[in-house]
């Protein structure tokens, strides 16, 4: 890399650091704001905070980043601009791309470390964070967990196993259901085709109980439909929706081809899952059209241009965005489209920017 490279690239790198610094001190301080007065109520200790916070770094830096590469992007070209320095490299014969090369293989690069984070790191820092919530805030003793396609839940004596949740019809699939006494030994297992949430209550449908208590080995009774206390609720179910930004793409993979296979719709998954690959790239996509934006702008615009101009093309991406991935969580368009389709119609955009621009 040349020394004109190196100067470009610094210049990127310090203001994508400004950047980064700044809106994840913001995201921190209103987290604060929320989080500390409801730790201080629970009697939460200040490791119990200062580990949730830690943990939320990574969710902080994923939420944040895109919107950072696109306005370091900006200001470090409106800069380089309002100093004379692109026309000087202009007049000594160097091209725009090469001026643009340094600043695009950092935002392919911030890309890649985004697509790590949202992998392998974030969905284990939220884990961590969903426990601290739960268990100091919350105060939560029995909750689902999601791990190898299936569902656990743990609550007083009873641990059940599903290996589906349908969020439209609230319902379970292949659900197992252990009673304990003392000694965590079991006292009866009831396998069912189903359990449906309704009315307040779950019902188990063409269930199987097994009562080991009688002598010499068990009894088994059939129901069509049997009644059961459950203290799980369906909002703890749909945790896998609502909080999909912060599980692996692999993870919505296996649960929406279960889905599938057991006969359900996965418009929903499917689109989460198309998009933890889209949304790190959506980086690289605002390096591609923040250059040939920062160009066609006056030497006179500096700074305040930048600023105004990344607020503009990041609201415009976030609101194209969101409404592609409802289209294709409902099905309307397909998942694939419905997560790649902002980035792709930003970069036609940074294309049609960059053929107007002189070289």
């Amino acid at each position: 890399m040349g020394i004109l490279s190196r100067y470009i690239a610094r210049t990127w790198a310090r203001l994508m650091l400004l950047c980064l610094s700044g809106f994840i001190s913001v995201y921190l301080v209103i987290d604060l704001i929320e989080k500390v007065p409801r730790f201080i109520r629970s009697g939460g200790t200040a490791g119990d905070m200062l580990l949730y916070f830690i943990c939320k770094l990574p969710e902080m830096l994923g939420r944040t980043a895109t919107f950072s590469t696109l306005m370091a992007t900006l200001l470090a070209l409106g800069m380089l601009s309002r100093d004379s320095e692109i026309v000087a490299m202009r007049s000594c014969g160097v091209s725009l791309p090469r001026i643009a090369m340094p600043m695009l293989a950092l935002g392919l690069v911030a890309s890649l470390l985004l697509l790590v984070n949202a992998e392998l790191v974030l969905p284990k820092s939220y884990e961590l964070t969903e426990q601290i919530d739960k268990r100091v805030i919350k105060k939560q003793a029995g909750r689902a967990v999601f791990k190898r396609n299936n569902i656990w839940f743990r609550s007083d004596t009873q641990i059940l196993q599903a290996q589906l949740f349908d969020p439209v019809t609230s319902t379970l699939s292949g659900v197992v259901i252990w009673s304990l006494g003392a000694a965590m030994s079991p006292l009866s297992r009831t396998d069912a085709e189903a359990a449906r949430f309704a009315d307040g209550r779950w019902t188990l449908l063409n269930a199987v109980t097994k009562d080991f208590a009688a002598v010499g080995g068990y009894n088994s009774r059939s129901s069509a439909s049997l009644g059961i206390d459950l203290k799980l609720k369906v909002e703890d179910l749909r945790i896998l929706d609502s909080d999909a930004d912060n599980m692996s793409f692999m993870t919505l993979k296996s649960y929406a081809d279960n889905l599938k296979s057991g006969g359900y719709q996965a418009y929903r998954y499917l689109t989460l899952m198309h998009s933890k690959l889209a949304a790190p790239f959506a980086a690289l996509i605002m390096v591609l059209l923040g250059i040939p934006f920062a160009l066609r702008s006056s030497r006179s615009g500096g700074i305040a241009l930048g600023i105004g101009a990344s607020v503009a093309i990041g609201f415009a991406y976030f609101v194209v965005n969101a409404v592609l991935l409802s289209y294709g969580r409902s099905g309307a368009f397909p998942p694939l489209l419905a997560a790649w389709g902002a980035n792709g119609i930003f970069l036609v955009c940074g294309i049609w920017l960059a053929r107007e621009i002189k070289n």
